[in-house]
Parts: C-alpha cells; structure tokens; sequence
C-alpha cells in the first residue's frame, strides 16, 4: 500500500518526531509507515486522516492485483 503520509507530514513542515508526537505514536512508526514498511492500524489511519483533515483513501492508496477486479 502505498501512502502520501510523507508529503503530507512535509507540507505542514513538520518533523518526524513532532508528527510523531502529534499522533501518539513512535518517531520509529511514523518513518516505517512513510516508507511502506508498516501499514497502519485502521485506527491509526482515521487518526492520521483526521489530522490532515482528508479521508483515508486520499492519503493511503490501496494497490491490489489487478486481478480482483469487479466486473
């Protein structure tokens, strides 16, 4: 999955750690979800969402298979 956290975050000239702290979560989760090595809780997703005020799908874009795709 890929996220926007980053650009995001850098937008509002916010550093990991202040993101970081802003959300409750470790400076360590903040850079693991930035970089796709951690997919948030859905929780976690509204939180993050909620501070930058968008939806969840604006922010973190979901690359299925093509496979799975209604018809």
């Amino acid at each position: 999955m890929k996220n926007l956290v980053e650009e995001l975050r850098r937008k509002r000239g916010l550093s990991q750690d202040e993101f970081a702290r802003a959300i409750r979560v470790s400076r360590q989760t903040v850079s693991a979800i930035e970089t796709g090595k951690y997919n948030p809780s859905l929780e976690l997703a509204f939180v993050i969402a909620e501070y930058f005020g968008k939806k969840i799908e604006e922010i973190f874009i979901y690359e299925g298979s093509s496979g799975n795709e209604k018809k």
